[in-house]
């Protein structure tokens, strides 16, 4: 099978045409080499795809005829991705509400002069010491 296929029967990309153009990008491996979106995949196959900033490492168990549902998905796959690439995902959403909260928009001129006056009362405290 296609590993554009196959990407789209486990359910690792919503359409084929968005696994083949992931496939085109360069974001999926198999066996360590740069795979073209009509190269077979085979059982023991090592797959790795990068998705959502997480590089997803998966071993082909068995090949699908049909994409499956999402109960089916762990027969013809085995999932190796380390928790740590989770977490480090958590990590960067946090990083980036810590910031501004989602849905605020741009900075408005107001915001920009009280991190600026913030910086200021900084430096005052500084050169005090």
């Amino acid at each position: 099978m296609r590993i554009d296929k196959y990407l789209w029967c486990v359910r690792y990309y919503k359409t084929r045409s968005i696994a083949t153009q992931a496939i085109q990008k360069g974001h999926v491996t198999v066996n360590g080499q740069a795979a073209k979106a009509s190269r077979e995949v085979y059982p023991t196959d090592k797959i790795t795809v990068r998705r959502d900033q997480i590089k997803y490492l998966i071993t082909v168990l068995d090949i699908p005829a049909n994409r499956v549902g999402p109960k089916l998905v762990d027969i013809y796959r085995k999932d190796e991705t380390p928790p740590e690439s989770f977490e480090h995902l958590e990590l960067l959403r946090l990083s980036k509400e810590h910031y501004r909260a989602q849905g605020t928009g741009r900075p408005t001129k107001k915001d920009r002069r009280d991190l600026d006056e913030y910086g200021l009362d900084i430096d005052d405290d500084d050169a005090d010491e």
